[in-house]
């Protein structure tokens, strides 16, 4: 019958539908109303030795936080432990410059985190120079390590910038050594040992004559930088031919270091060649209306000034590279800052020559190989102390990588190399961030993303995490008394050219913690205890 069924047109039975399953998924239940989370947190990293973490393989996983050199602390996010500090990562080439830059708002710790970076490098045999200590900062450190500390200001010390250092010594060294191969060369019978020798010989006059010649340099750059701050303006180019020219007659009349005074004495002696220089065309009076403005300007630093005689008089204490050294400023004022600048720029100039003098003593084979981690604290103060500040300050600092120096420049804000008074100078403090190996950013404010963006490239989520940072944070009651909770305290965030930046929290020791404490006028009591 039509639309009738036959037996073999029955209707197909239902497929059975799939149990629903009563587990909640990765991101926990699905649907309205029943939680499902938009963001999943990542699981916690620990890190171990092979024969540690063996047994938990195979849910071991490696980490992408390096923990090479210094161990800093751990990452902010992930926890797991990191190492840094610009002399490991350059020698194993994770950076092109044994350098690093610190960026970060007073009191969030970016004095701690160099100090506990010194404090690891010195264990490994790399001697610390802190090249001006201002507050003092490094004073206990040094102490601790056995090191020196060298004081200087008004009525604390002296530091004679005419005094070539270590260098006499070290090219008569080299000139003694040149004698001794030579006489060996004579008396070998080998034709190539001969050679040999003679080539040492060769090599070790040509380093004295460099090391002399350096040193002339650096003395006319510093008398220069200091004239620069006394007069706030740099001096003519017929000024700086005068000086230079009277330092060579210094060194020819004297047997000994001569100081600011006998420099005054040779301009007013007015020798032949120091006339010819001014053009004077045989006017003594010439020559007098062209040197009045220089001499005036030496006065100045010759003990008759707001210099008093800290630059006029022999060097209390020459350096002593075999051990770590901090050049201890705190006793000048901060409202002398023309003073604070000048020291800064007379220890800076005096470390790197003394550094250059130990290393030419090395490739001559007269003293073993050392190498030095530098410390520039307060770099915005010697910036602005006078125009041509930062060619100077670039010249010092632009041959670390060759000179077996590591380095680390610190400041507070972008804002300070941003308040040069020229774009070229500007340009030239930017480039102190761009050519550092690592940047460090502490906490920093909203302002200075977009002046710290044209040195260093950073996310928004860099940017929002490093002003989040600067948060002044929550009141809390801690021991009884109101104790303010800064979110970005001993918090970093590791820069290296245009990789994601690595955040870490600062971990200090027990040890450490005593020798950080930089509020000791603070404490009240003789238990030790009071308010940082």
């Amino acid at each position: 019958m039509f639309g009738s069924k036959t037996r073999h047109q029955r209707t197909p039975t239902p497929a059975a539908k799939p149990a629903v399953s009563r587990r909640p998924g990765l991101r926990g239940w699905r649907g309205r109303g029943q939680g499902e989370a938009v963001y999943v947190t990542a699981a916690d990293e620990w890190r171990g030795t092979s024969v540690q973490v063996c047994g938990l393989w195979p849910f071991v996983g490696g980490s992408g936080t390096p923990i090479l050199g210094v161990p800093i602390g751990v990452h902010t996010d992930t926890g797991a432990p990191f190492g840094a500090d610009p002399i490991s990562w350059f020698m194993h080439g994770m950076i092109n410059n044994p350098s690093m830059f610190v960026l970060g708002l007073p009191h969030y710790g970016k004095s701690t985190l160099v100090r506990h970076i010194v404090l690891g490098l010195a264990g490994r045999g790399i001697n610390p120079l802190i090249l001006g200590d201002l507050k003092p900062d490094y004073v206990d450190l040094i102490e601790a390590l056995g090191g020196q500390v060298i004081s200087l200001g008004p009525g604390r010390g002296h530091l004679n910038v005419l005094d070539p250092g270590e260098a006499t010594g070290a090219a008569a060294r080299l000139l003694t050594a040149a004698k001794e191969h030579r006489a060996a060369a004579d008396r070998a019978t080998d034709q190539a040992a001969a050679a040999e020798l003679h080539a040492a010989a060769v090599k070790a006059e040509k380093l004295a004559e460099q090391l002399m010649a350096d040193s002339h340099n650096r003395r006319l750059n510093m008398i220069t930088a200091l004239i620069t701050i006394v007069r706030n303006a740099k001096p003519s180019a017929h000024e700086e031919s005068l000086i230079d020219r009277a330092l060579h007659i210094l060194d020819e009349r004297l047997d000994r270091v001569p100081l600011i005074g006998d420099l005054i004495e040779v301009i007013k002696d007015a020798p032949d060649e120091l006339r010819s220089i001014a053009l004077d065309r045989g006017d003594m009076s010439r020559y007098l209306d062209a040197t009045d403005q220089l001499r005036q300007s030496l006065y100045s630093l010759n003990g008759s000034g707001r210099f008093s005689d800290m630059f006029s008089q022999p060097t209390d204490q020459p350096m002593n590279l075999t051990k770590p050294v901090v050049f201890d400023l705190s006793g000048i004022s901060d409202t002398q800052r023309d003073i604070q600048a000048a020291c800064l720029l007379a220890c800076w100039s005096t470390g790197f020559a003394t550094v250059q003098v130990a290393h030419t003593l090395a490739d001559a084979g007269l003293e073993p190989r050392r190498n030095y981690f530098v410390v520039m604290d307060e770099l915005w103060r010697a910036l602005r102390s006078g125009e041509g500040m930062v060619d100077r300050v670039d010249s010092l600092t632009r041959l670390n990588r060759t000179e077996g120096v590591g380095q680390a420049m610190i400041t507070h804000t972008m804002s300070d190399l941003e308040a040069l008074p020229t774009e070229s100078e500007r340009m030239k403090a930017r480039g102190f961030v761009e050519r550092s190996g690592m940047v460090v950013c502490g906490a920093l404010p909203g302002a200075e993303m977009e002046k710290l963006n044209k040195a260093v490239t950073l996310s928004r989520a860099e940017q929002a995490r490093l002003i989040s940072w600067a948060d002044p944070g929550s009141w809390t009651d801690t021991g009884g008394s109101r104790k303010r909770v800064r979110p970005g305290l001993g918090k970093f965030l590791f820069k290296v050219g245009g990789r994601p930046g690595i955040p870490v929290a600062l971990k200090l020791t027990s040890v450490e913690k005593r020798l950080h404490d930089t509020n000791k006028r603070w404490t009240i009591g003789n238990n030790g205890e009071g308010q940082n």
